[in-house]
């Protein structure tokens, strides 16, 4: 994004002078408010680099504002007593190493009644216990939702329409979401991922402190833009079908992401009770093609203090399955004299692919941190991460080869509303 635009964001929360709401006459009312993070981050090593989910770029020694950085925008407007409009823009470092701008909602709403409400339009794609709010870092005690869990999803947004149904049953308050449509994201590396006939559901239940989640997305994946993975599939089918190798040509089929079947399921509690605080999830990633397939859960838990809350999280993302390397280790004996040196080229390339999956790799990660809420709409956050890689690099970025040591991360970062 130019940098122009960047400063023009950030010098809208002063024209709106923090907060925005004006009645312009017959029902019709307009709100404007907004969110952001000013943090700064650092690790311990130069070997790799620490970075959010999708970004391009991370942290080495020298600290960074990028990583956890970003400024967002909403604007509500009520048309009536049954229509509203809703528009978001977020700026940050995602895909791409420079601050972009990105249209993350823009829906309309119908209120049915008081139990059900439809939305049209981009809304927050339902899979995880915090969706709708993870980007907005004062909604949330950690300084940034724990890798492990919230990197398996590439996608924030879903095109398309969804339906809101809450109902109350004593002290129980019941919210069933379903949502269809297609998402698309680009992703770090110059590749363009998209989840067509896409279906959510989400399903949440709060009984005094205590939440509890459930949700289910699937859809047809498609990933483009890999010169790399496009050339091994040419190469994968060329010397199959010239070396009469069938089974290099079903490997083929099973490694290329195009309208492939893919889901996440995913379980999420919370807990706010006498100060004591704790939130957990646990999900699996399934997928038909040579993105891994993953588990990942994490759990955190705090004591509110006054004003400060100390809290402890650990997560731990790990690889159930990966697309089989059956590249045969040489040809029969009679074949041409390049097709075992051409076998073994296109088994080490089958073997990088594998390994990288979309860049998802094992890892676990201890963290501790402090919030100290200074202001009604400002909190100030220490975190230290210990990231642990298991089999690699886990989720760093830009390693060097080898690199698989654990590595200390430091942030601090004012999160604010407004």
């Amino acid at each position: 994004m130019k940098k122009h635009i960047l400063a023009t964001l950030l010098a809208l929360p002063l024209a709106v002078n923090l907060a925005y709401a004006q009645d312009v006459g017959d029902g019709l009312s307009i709100k404007v408010s907004g969110f952001g993070t000013g943090a700064l981050t650092m690790s311990n090593t130069d070997d790799a680099e620490f970075g959010r989910a999708n970004q391009a770029r991370g942290v080495k020694k020298d600290a960074r504002t990028g990583v956890d950085s970003n400024l967002g925008l909403q604007a509500d407007v009520a048309i009536n007593s049954w229509l509203s409009l809703t528009g978001q823009g977020l700026v940050r470092k995602d895909a791409e190493d420079d601050y972009g701008a990105e249209a993350t909602l823009a829906f309309a709403k119908a209120r049915v009644n008081d139990a059900l409400s439809i939305r049209v339009g981009r809304m927050g794609v339902p899979v995880f216990m915090i969706s709708e709010y993870r980007n907005v870092g004062y909604a949330n005690n950690f300084v940034r939702p724990p890798q492990e869990m919230y990197s398996q999803v590439p996608f924030n947004n879903i095109d398309g329409v969804d339906a809101v149904w809450q109902v109350a049953f004593g002290d129980t308050s019941l919210t069933a979401q379903l949502a269809a449509g297609r998402s698309k994201a680009p992703v770090a590396g110059n590749l363009n991922v998209e989840m067509k006939s896409l279906v959510a559901l989400n399903l949440v239940a709060e009984h005094g402190p205590f939440t509890a989640r459930f949700g289910r997305a699937d859809g047809k994946l498609t990933i483009t833009g890999s010169t790399s993975l496009d050339g091994l599939l040419a190469s994968l089918r060329s010397a199959g079908t010239g070396y009469r190798l069938p089974v290099l040509n079903t490997l083929a089929g099973d490694l290329v992401a195009d309208s492939k079947k893919a889901s996440f399921t995913s379980v999420g509690l919370g807990l706010d009770w006498n100060g004591f605080i704790g939130q957990s999830e646990y999900a699996r990633r399934k997928t038909d093609s040579y993105i891994n397939s993953t588990t990942s859960w994490y759990v955190m838990g705090g004591y509110r203090i006054g004003k400060f809350l100390p809290y402890y999280t650990h997560g731990k993302l790990a690889v159930d399955r990966v697309v089989a390397n059956t590249v045969p280790a040489a040809c029969p004996a009679g074949y041409p004299v390049a097709c075992t040196p051409t076998l073994r080229a296109l088994s080490a390339g089958v073997a990088t692919l594998r390994s990288a999956g979309l860049g998802q790799g094992e890892q676990a990660t201890d963290s501790l941190g402090v919030r100290w809420d200074l202001h009604r709409s400002a909190a100030l956050k220490f975190q230290v991460d210990r990231i642990t890689p298991k089999n690699g690099k886990g989720l760093f970025l830009n390693a060097n080869p080898g690199f698989s040591h654990a590595v200390t991360v430091g942030t601090v970062a004012v999160d604010f509303v407004f």
